[in-house]
């Protein structure tokens, strides 16, 4: 095989791997920063288990490196974007936190 040959559908798992791995890793950080240590955990997890898709296909092809650059992006974007969302408004009459 070619050192440029790649596989499309490697390069969309790629880039779908990594940035499932970003988004994950960004609910990770969350959860640490608000001190919330079994959603750490859990977060901490499957960003390992996503990232060992993207490794093993680049490893073997530095072209798909360029993709999880891309998915990288994609998932810090899209997680940062779910985590600014507006707040809910408090019920009336509910004590503030």
């Amino acid at each position: 095989m070619s050192t440029l040959a790649l596989d499309p559908l490697v390069a969309v798992g790629v880039v779908l791997a990594t940035a499932l791995t970003d988004a994950a890793y960004v609910m990770f950080t969350s959860a640490v920063v608000a001190r919330k240590r079994v959603p750490a955990a859990s977060w901490s997890a499957v960003w390992y288990m996503l990232s060992s898709f993207a490794v093993i296909s680049y490893t073997n092809n530095w072209i798909y490196v360029c993709f999880a650059a891309l998915g990288s992006w994609i998932g810090a974007f899209g997680s940062m974007t779910f985590l600014q969302r507006p707040a809910r408004a408090a019920p009336v009459g509910s004590a503030p936190e």
